[in-house]
């Protein structure tokens, strides 16, 4: 009888560490998923203009440029990793407001209009923005010769506006486009007087003989603005702040004035 009350007592004793160890171990992988999850970093979806050079530009099936050098070197210094999303420029802003990407780096003049929608990061590089005409119309040196003229625009930009709010002062047309190389075709071909570019981009596409059929007419009818880094108003505090260390730090080890300087000259 002692016997068999022993056997079933070291059942019994089997059967509870079983138990025990069994939730040990569910205990061990909850833990360890948990941490996992934790130390995963977001990782940001973050827009480009599709064709705006030099500030992004497709060559050989990658994309380089400004914007998307100083990017790259900003989330190396702080440690962040995006996903380059290239875009026509007209459906970024909407793009950041309805949450499809988290940031922009897209050649974008930081405007009081802008701020009503976007949070800006510091401004990272300033742009006059020029009267560009055919090279061969010499009838538009001044800001005056505009009268009468039709104006070549791309969708929501500073040039745009400007177009916009001059209209009936200077008694325009204005013809809309979705991209530079489209709104520059127009005035090399004659559909249009002129086109309004940031002085930067248009002159480094004369410079390299992309845009050999157009002139620089005016070099800015406004005070130089700064391009901003964007993300939507009151969203993605961290990123903009990441955006703004790691500038900083470019600006101080020479990281940036060697990207900007492959692509313009101060003039």
């Amino acid at each position: 009888m002692m016997n068999h009350w022993k056997k079933l007592l070291a059942t019994a004793l089997v059967g509870v560490m079983a138990v025990a160890a069994g939730c040990g171990a569910v205990a061990e992988k909850t833990d360890s998923s948990s941490s996992s999850a934790a130390g995963q970093a977001k990782k940001f979806t973050i827009a480009c203009d599709a064709k705006y050079a030099p500030f992004s530009m497709e060559v050989d099936g990658k994309y380089k440029g400004i914007d998307v050098e100083l990017l790259d070197a900003i989330a190396k210094e702080e440690g962040f990793e995006y996903e380059l999303k290239p875009m026509d420029f007209s459906g970024i802003i909407p793009a950041l407001v309805s949450d499809q990407i988290d940031g922009a780096i897209a050649g974008m003049n930081i405007t009081d209009e802008r701020k009503q929608k976007v949070d800006f990061s510091d401004g990272y590089i300033q742009s006059g923005l020029a009267v560009v005409t055919n090279k061969d119309n010499t009838s538009i040196i001044k800001v005056e010769d505009l009268q009468g003229k039709t104006a070549a625009v791309k969708k929501g930009t500073t040039g745009a506006k400007f177009a916009e709010d001059n209209k009936d002062k200077y008694g325009l047309t204005i013809n809309y486009y979705d991209d530079s190389p489209s709104m520059m075709l127009a005035v090399a071909n004659g559909n249009a007087d002129f086109l309004m570019e940031d002085y930067p981009v248009i002159s480094y596409q004369i410079k390299i003989g992309e845009q050999a059929k157009l002139r620089v007419a005016v070099d800015s009818v406004i005070d130089p603005p700064s391009y901003g880094f964007a993300v939507k108003k009151g969203a993605n505090a961290e990123l903009l702040k990441k955006f703004n260390a790691g500038l900083k730090k470019i600006k101080d080890n020479g990281t940036y004035d060697k990207i900007v300087g492959q692509y313009i000259t101060k003039k």
